[in-house]
């Protein structure tokens, strides 16, 4: 069977089934704790999410007892799955340097398509809550997200050979993951009226499968492999020895400015990150909640406006690239993210939550440009080891912030919902005054070229 260096089907595939399953957990939990707390069904006859309005009715109070439950349910799963992927993650995408990349996109699928399945047996038993935390975990011994983005942007990283190039490629697989989990978000409602909660897992499930195939026989990798090597036995000490030292050797061997370079951007992504997932994890259960009260479809629809962020974030990164730095394109990405964000918090009608996305349109440009200006400042034996610490990084900040943003929301719910949206707006303060630092600094871009050519002629002069 003839293989194929085309990664995108793979991404398209794995992106639609967890952005499916993402917002179907987060809508079965709230409603199983619903109804454990008032033994009465969120859904009414007409088929819409119940949701109460009046703050003088006693099923108000429960409502927002319901909501901390979930929110507080929702962190503590979160972070039942992070650090097993965080180990995971570093291991599998800084071994594929040296082993290929298949197998940190193949093992996530096959962990997503075995919990899913279980979730659908779950879902459809109407089994205890905490076996919740068992196939979270189980799926996280896989990787999960995190192995899965490492090893596709590190793939993605191998196959370009100019700079630019490597920003707009980069930016088309961010670009993938904000359409299709618009789509996977607008749809999600159908498929929970359509087919329940119980057979949506399972449909999410075969598409994972389907992804398994493609791996396996029609991706070819874009590493080379001596035959020599694939035969060769390996104890596992000494294989986990040799992938950690990738990640080391990445700092430990290279100069102090690039190593600076490095370090400053990880954390500037970390930080970003930061406030990006723990301010938009929270918009469903908030769109839940009064004054909204959003049923699932409204839900699907606040999921798919994010699509034309997505969009114009890439044509955004594809214009800018042309005229002005790196450094520039992040700037604007985050003034537009706080903008979102601030009105997001006095949003009390569906018109003006949707009207949110206006000032965000250009919010997700910084996360790609930022994963491509620390992809120029490495070698092409370091994408591998770079993008392992980008992964690990992404798991552990998503953990973090989750925890505290859910626990905030938690706390200020019964008296202003939209805190946790300012807090997030002005937390990225600290993203603009690092980017700030190395303009005043003399970083310029030109710097990262020069860095990689003089280390890549060193190794050349060495083997020679």
């Amino acid at each position: 069977m003839r293989k194929v260096l085309l990664v995108e089907p793979v991404i398209i595939i794995y992106a639609f089934a967890s952005f499916l399953t993402a917002p179907l957990i987060q809508q079965y939990i709230y409603q199983r704790l619903w109804e454990e707390a008032s033994n009465s069904s969120l859904i009414e006859n007409n088929n819409t999410t119940y949701c109460e309005r009046n703050k003088s009715n006693p099923t108000y109070i429960k409502q927002k007892e319901v909501q901390e439950k979930a929110s507080l349910f929702l962190m503590q799963l979160d972070l039942t799955g992070a650090v097993p992927s965080i180990l995971v993650a570093l291991v599998l995408v800084a071994d594929g340097d040296r082993h290929g990349r298949k197998k940190s996109l193949v093992l996530p699928s096959v962990g997503a398509f075995i919990s899913n399945a279980f979730l659908g047996a779950f879902s459809y038993f109407s089994l205890s809550l905490s076996i919740f935390f068992a196939v979270v975990f189980f799926g996280s011994l896989f990787g999960s997200m995190a192995t899965f983005l490492g090893g596709a942007f590190a793939f993605i990283a191998d196959l370009c050979n100019e700079e630019k190039q490597k920003t707009i490629r980069i930016a088309v697989v961010d670009l993938i993951f904000g359409l299709v989990s618009g789509l996977a978000g607008l749809t999600s409602g159908y498929f929970i009226r359509g087919l329940g909660f119980p057979w949506t897992f399972v449909v999410a499930s075969l598409l994972h499968f389907i992804n398994i195939f493609y791996i396996t026989f029609w991706l070819e990798d874009t590493v080379r492999v001596p035959e020599f090597q694939q035969h060769a036995l390996v104890s596992c000490t000494e294989g986990l020895k040799e992938t950690f030292s990738g990640v080391y050797m990445l700092f430990k061997t290279s100069t102090y400015k690039k190593r600076t370079l490095i370090i400053v951007l990880l954390f500037t992504f970390m930080m970003y990150f930061f406030t990006l997932i723990g301010g938009s994890s929270l918009f469903t259960l908030y769109e839940l909640d009064e004054p909204l009260c959003w049923n699932e479809l409204y839900i699907g629809y606040g999921a798919a406006a994010f699509t034309s962020v997505s969009l114009t974030s890439f044509l955004g990164i594809y214009f800018f690239s042309h005229c002005l730095r790196d450094i520039y394109i992040v700037f604007i990405g985050i003034f537009s993210y706080i903008g979102g964000m601030v009105m997001a918090a006095f949003a009390k009608t569906t018109l003006l939550m949707f009207l949110m996305r206006v000032p965000s349109l250009l919010c997700f440009m910084p996360i790609p440009v930022l994963r491509s200006m620390m992809s120029k400042v490495v070698l092409t034996s370091e994408q591998g080891a770079l993008f392992a610490c980008i992964a690990c990084l992404e798991v552990m900040t998503a953990a973090i912030s989750l925890t505290v943003f859910n626990s905030l929301y938690a706390a200020t719910v019964a008296w202003f919902p939209g805190f946790s949206f300012l807090l997030s707006a002005g937390l990225c303060i600290i993203p603009l005054g690092i980017l700030c630092w190395l303009m005043c600094t003399g970083w310029h871009e030109e710097d990262l070229a020069s860095l990689v050519y003089e280390e890549q002629f060193s190794e050349e002069s060495i083997e020679s």
